[in-house]
């Protein structure tokens, strides 16, 4: 037993010293030159890339080049770069698994310090690894639900643009210096990329791969559509305006049809913690057997997986899509 601390305490202090390291190493942000290039890698990925854009650099995973290797010869890390730049953030895949592993082992070696059982020790440590991803999307989903709520304010004045007589891409201009953000930003590198060189279909496709959105996906539709057959640009700017209002009032109203349900979710859902804090509080040696006894460990492991497993469940059914 004692080896195996000394172990674990070793593996701690090096995640530790590493997570310092990156932190301090890869502060910077990454700058246009790297997004232009990373917009390119992008249309090269669907395939249909024009000779004269064939210019590609490995997305950096990592400030630290042999992680950095390592990272790029697994296919999912490229996942979760788009997921952090989804959420907003300009941090390296590599700093958030290592964040990840240091709250993992470090919640495990406290909890076996006080003794805890091994299995709840198990069972906190992939909670504080998942943690951080819990973090990252709430972040992002939080910075979705803003873009689609400032898209038909976009989207109006980029038709009043195109009806002034300006073209459509003067218009994604004015939509990244007039919108907030995280409008601005997205329209900013459409445009960016478009200035650059980069086909506007291909700049269009880029924006839903970043933004993945059904009303993103809905114009960049409409507009190649548009930009192949005809057509009042300025008139199909504005439906689409129309259509992503109604969807959000259509969402207003079931959200308002199933507050009681979520309610009742909630209080379902906190009823059991709020009884074991209470009974912890008025009477600890009644229910102290269940943390001393193996059967009553077995017995809180077991409710807290059906707790889960019905709050997943009860969730899905209060929550209707849109």
């Amino acid at each position: 037993m004692a080896l195996f601390l000394s172990v674990l305490t070793f593996l701690i202090v090096i995640c530790i010293v590493m997570a310092l390291w990156l932190s301090v190493m890869g502060g910077a942000k990454q700058d246009i030159i790297g997004q232009r290039l990373e917009a390119v890698r992008r249309v090269e990925q669907r395939g249909n890339v024009p000779n004269e854009v064939k210019i590609l650099r490995d997305e950096m995973l990592s400030t630290v080049p042999a992680v950095n290797r390592l990272m790029m010869r697994w296919s999912w890390t490229a996942g979760l770069k788009g997921f952090l730049n989804q959420a907003g953030l300009t941090t390296k895949p590599a700093k958030v698994l290592l964040s990840s592993a240091v709250a993992a082992l470090a919640t495990y070696y406290i909890l076996g310090f006080f003794h805890v059982q091994t299995m709840l020790c198990i069972l906190a440590g992939i909670g504080m690894a998942v943690a951080p991803f819990a973090v990252i999307a709430l972040m992002r989903r939080k910075r979705l639900k803003q873009f689609e709520e400032h898209l038909p304010e976009a989207l109006d004045l980029l038709g009043r643009a195109v009806r002034a007589g300006h073209s459509f891409t003067t218009g994604l201009e004015l939509i990244a210096q007039e919108c907030a953000q995280p409008i601005a930003g997205e329209f900013r590198t459409t445009f960016e990329e478009q200035n650059l060189g980069l086909p506007l279909r291909d700049s269009l496709l880029n924006l839903t791969e970043r933004v993945p959105l059904v009303d993103v996906r809905l114009l960049v539709t409409a507009l190649l559509i548009q930009r192949d057959t005809g057509g009042n640009l300025a008139e199909i700017l504005d439906e689409l305006s129309r259509v992503i209002r109604e969807r959000f009032r259509i969402y207003r109203e079931v959200g308002v049809k199933t507050a009681q349900g979520k309610l009742t979710a909630i209080i379902l859902i906190a009823l059991p913690l709020i009884m074991l804090a209470a009974l912890a509080s008025l009477n600890p040696g009644y229910i102290r057997i269940l943390f001393d006894d193996p059967t009553g460990q077995e017995m809180l492991m077991t409710a807290a997986a059906m707790q889960v497993i019905g709050s997943l469940l009860l969730w899905k059914i209060v929550h209707i899509d849109v």
